[in-house]
């Protein structure tokens, strides 16, 4: 939720927190505050589409060192949107502020975007690790603070609302939790965590011994992610509030403060509720004494015993008993084995698409995916299952059911309504997680216009990914250029060159050439493009990639992965695809040369370019004919530059030719 300015408040008053060695303990997460804050504190990539690789190593340390501090994580993520679709408006303007740090992010300037896939590859590294975590079935913040009482251990986030629950052994902000500073006991040589710890008697103290029943009144009344009160202007313009010495210095917090102290001369809710309605109109008054009740309670710790899943793998919530979903899907959902992007096109038929660095004169990339996200719409909306989904919406049964998507056109977040894809009674949602995988993998493939036996030479773990990349070539617009697949394909061969090297077989060949050749991707991987202007085209075609295999994800994932779920943290470096893009358009010494000194891994990446090859057009990646007129004019020019000239595709790669690489022009 969050309460505006709340967090920035208490951090100018240090007597509100207690120092903290945190160690040999139990720590309830908060995953999505977690990921945010890991990827941008370290100041990791935004303009290519994200480096994965790094964000996962990064993760790794942080858990790595909890370890060694004996602290027991347990991360809790949030899902998606509940019924009542009270954030709803919040969620649009946030997914509008987006689009704006997204377009001042392509012409050089700052902003916050999360990579569209950091979710998923944030919950394959908590597998992984064997961190034990769940997905909430709607926002989190109330699961975690029933988990943390029931277990007296603290919280680990970066929301203000944590500063209003009342939490038994407190909230530990993620900003003042200093995992990079490890410390030693001198007296026990334990490990331990500096943390500074919130602590609400403190608070309370501080505002003339406060009730703290009160706060959560007065994060109604200050307004949060849920709620905006009308009525409560009214209030603020009337009352005269309290601030106390507070300076001219902190002007911006004088309403939080002045409410505090208005609010501490009350013993109980009821009667600070009463004082507030003497300030609004008569008409007013009943809505709003019935309101600010009702929004206290999400101040409430849940009715979700969170303990019973982590100890038996039990979810159960009266919130995701009242959609009367099919079993396999809750406990899929709570497993995170689904996304929140399910859950939003069962429970509200709407989704808001995530924005991207992406050239915002063009289509949103994520149309390129639409007929794959048709397919999961009608997965979902399957018609012939009316009784189940009457029960679960309100939304009346077309013949041909439709789903609002929000997505960006230009710099606006735009409205449209997308048909579902019509489906027979083969694939009933209630039982889908039994269907024939035959049927399953069949349908994934035919959405992604690739066959079985397409894939038989690719490894499990990447035919997916594989898969995607021929859906992508297709659709995307503008055209995929040859260096464009390239430079993916190489990005995907640099993720299995790092699993190989930091997992060497014994005995393993070419284990010092494979190290030589993993460098020299580091280093391009390191360098910084020569040109400080992103090239927008570019970022759109891999944007577009990301869009294809996100939802591609999801829909081997709603079908029980027919296809091996791939390994998401080494599969895509944007700032390594971006440069290897550069590298094969305007140098002869090509990254893909370089590879073949590494035979396994030049036969992996031949194979998925043969396989590539034969399902997207004859000629899709060669030059449109020029006219004879524009020949005589360029011929020195054909001549000079390599791109210029004609380059044989060879049928098939051998390990034992280095260059039989196909080279083809841009």
């Amino acid at each position: 939720m969050g309460i505006h300015g709340m967090m920035s408040y208490v951090a100018e008053h240090k007597q509100f927190f207690v120092d903290l060695q945190l160690r040999n303990t139990k720590v309830i997460i908060d995953g999505n505050n977690l990921y945010h804050r890991l990827y941008f504190d370290a100041n990791l990539d935004i303009r290519h589409g994200g480096n994965y690789d790094s964000f996962t190593d990064i993760t790794h340390r942080f858990f790595d060192t909890l370890t060694l501090c004996d602290i027991r994580p347990y991360v809790v993520l949030d899902g998606g949107s509940d019924a009542s679709d009270k954030k709803f408006t919040t969620l649009k303007e946030r997914a509008q502020e987006k689009i704006q740090l997204a377009f001042s992010i392509s012409r050089g300037g700052t902003g916050s975007v999360l990579p569209l896939l950091i979710r998923e590859v944030f919950k394959q590294i908590l597998t992984k690790l064997q961190v034990p975590f769940v997905q909430s079935f709607s926002e989190a913040d109330r699961d975690i603070v029933s988990l943390a009482n029931h277990w007296n251990c603290p919280v680990l986030t970066l929301d203000s609302d944590f500063c209003i629950f009342d939490l038994k052994a407190g909230y530990c902000p993620l900003n003042s939790f200093q995992w990079r500073n490890i410390c030693t006991c001198k007296e026990s040589q334990d490990c331990y965590i500096p943390a500074k710890c919130f602590s609400l008697e403190r608070f309370c103290k501080h505002f003339s011994n406060m009730n703290k029943t009160l706060l959560p009144l007065f994060a109604v009344m200050s307004g949060n992610d849920y709620i905006n009160l009308p009525a409560m202007e009214m209030f603020f313009n009337k009352v005269r509030l309290p601030v106390g010495g507070y300076g001219k210095k902190f002007k911006k917090h004088m309403r939080i403060q002045g409410l505090l102290n208005w609010l501490s001369r009350f013993a109980d809710p009821a009667e600070a509720i009463e004082n507030v309605l003497k300030y609004l109109r008569q008409h007013e008054k009943e809505e709003t004494r019935q309101f600010l009740w009702a929004s206290m309670e999400e101040y409430e710790p849940s009715d979700v015993n969170l303990q019973d899943f982590f100890q038996n793998g039990h979810y159960e919530s009266e919130a995701a008993k009242k959609q009367e979903f099919p079993l396999w899907i809750l406990s899929a959902f709570a497993k995170g084995l689904l996304a929140p992007f399910i859950s939003d096109v069962l429970v509200l038929r709407r989704i808001i698409l995530h924005p991207q660095v992406e050239n915002i004169q063009r289509l949103s990339s994520h149309v390129t995916a639409l007929s794959i996200r048709q397919v999961i719409y009608g997965l979902l909306l399957n018609t012939s299952e009316s009784s189940f989904h009457t029960s679960v919406r309100k939304h009346p049964i077309s013949s041909t059911p439709t789903l609002c998507e929000f997505d960006r056109f230009r710099k606006e977040l735009r409205k449209s309504f997308v048909p579902a894809a019509p489906f027979p009674g083969k694939f009933p949602l209630t039982t889908l997680n039994e269907v024939p995988l035959a049927d399953r993998l069949q349908l994934l493939l035919d959405t992604l216009g690739v066959t079985a036996s397409v894939l038989e030479t690719v490894p499990g773990l990447l035919q997916l990914p594989v898969a995607v990349i021929c859906f992508w070539i297709r659709y995307s617009e503008p055209k995929v250029k040859l260096q464009h697949m390239k430079a993916l394909l190489l990005g995907m061969v640099f993720g299995e060159l790092h699993k190989i090297l930091e997992n060497p077989e014994p005995g393993a060949l070419h284990a010092e050439v494979d190290k030589i050749v993993y460098d020299q991707f580091l280093k391009w991987k390191g360098q910084k493009s020569q040109e400080e202007v992103l090239e927008l085209d570019t970022a759109h075609i891999f944007c577009q990639w990301q869009c294809c295999f996100q939802m591609a994800l999801y829909l081997n994932q709603l079908l029980s992965a027919p296809l091996p779920e791939p390994d998401l943290t080494r599969l895509y470096n944007g700032t390594l695809v971006h440069r290897l893009y550069h590298e094969l358009k305007t140098t002869m010494a090509t990254p893909d040369s370089l590879l073949s000194a590494s035979p396994k891994m030049h036969q992996l990446y031949c194979n998925i370019v043969r396989v590539v090859r034969g399902v997207v057009p004859t000629g899709f990646f060669q030059k449109k004919a020029r006219s004879r007129k524009k020949k005589k004019q360029d011929v020195k020019q054909v001549l000079d530059k390599r791109d210029a000239a004609t380059v044989e595709v060879v049928p098939s790669c051998s390990i034992n030719n280095r260059f039989t690489t196909f080279m083809m022009e841009d």
